[in-house]
């Protein structure tokens, strides 16, 4: 349904989505009201290689996203899975680069409707990935004592992204809320699938409790310079359980060939995925 305003509102019969979540116009997103998307290329992240929709990627990074895609796309048949937290140890693993790839893949390849969120409150990343402002976003969100729609840019027709917003020191109380929890599950009756890109697990407790609003969790460790201790800790943290797969980034491919497979340890499909980048 739409507003006076021309905003899409997320609609869902079983609940009041409206009270929590808005879908600007991509007039709004763009900051012109007749303006189309392709008129605004800058909002997909083209201004770095790393990502899978930058012409010069490299066809190998382009590829192993593929195949993550596909395990997902294989676990959402079989489980029914559309809520998924990527996670790391620690800072600076990639989980940011790797969930914005998955999210572009599913939307671009795939052609399904995804959800990104930044849920890295202490430390919002996404809009800088593509170059948003993050002016309001899910912190606001989950503190403002009313009950106001939490805006999403519409940056394709298949992907959006819901911002951080302002940085809190301290989310605890509004990711432990009925209100993150609704979000989530309005949001999951509205897309296809919804990415989370969360606060490393080793370090602090956040991302331990957004896990247990999602339906698994993604893991990336960084290959050659997360510590040992760090992934086990987080996988205790998390419970092995949660986690779907693994994304190894970073990887050095004169010492170690590009990876072909995912591997998968139980059957009838492979929950545990292994792919390898160089981004």
């Amino acid at each position: 349904m739409s507003d006076s305003d021309g905003a899409v509102m997320i609609d869902d019969q079983n609940a009041n989505v409206s009270e929590w979540i808005q879908l600007p116009a991509r007039e709004d997103a763009l900051g012109n009201r007749n303006g189309r998307l392709q008129d605004a290329p800058t909002l997909l992240p083209m201004h770095d290689s790393r990502f899978v929709v930058h012409p010069d990627t490299p066809a190998a990074s382009v590829e192993q996203y593929r195949r993550l895609a596909a395990v997902m796309h294989q676990a959402q048949v079989d489980r029914g899975i559309k809520t998924v937290m990527v996670a790391s140890a620690l800072a600076g693993e990639g989980k940011s680069l790797s969930a914005t790839n998955l999210a572009l893949t599913l939307s671009e390849s795939y052609r399904r409707r995804v959800l990104l969120i930044d849920a890295d409150l202490r430390r919002p990343m996404l809009h800088d990935i593509f170059q948003i402002p993050n002016l309001a976003g899910l912190s606001d969100g989950l503190k403002s004592e009313s009950m106001n729609k939490m805006p999403l840019v519409e940056i394709t027709p298949q992907l959006s992204v819901l911002p951080g917003g302002r940085p809190d020191r301290d989310p605890m109380s509004g990711l432990t809320s009925e209100r993150m929890k609704r979000v989530i599950e309005q949001a999951s009756a509205r897309f296809d699938w919804v990415i989370l890109d969360s606060p490393p697990i080793a370090v602090l407790p956040d991302g331990n409790l957004v896990a247990t609003l999602v339906d698994t969790v993604l893991l990336v460790i960084a290959a050659g310079r997360t510590p040992y201790a760090a992934v086990q800790k987080t996988v205790v943290a998390l419970g092995r359980e949660r986690i779907i797969g693994v994304v190894l980034n970073y990887v050095d491919e004169k010492v170690s060939p590009p990876l072909h497979y995912y591997y998968h340890d139980r059957p009838p499909y492979p929950e545990a995925g292994l792919a390898k980048s160089r981004t």
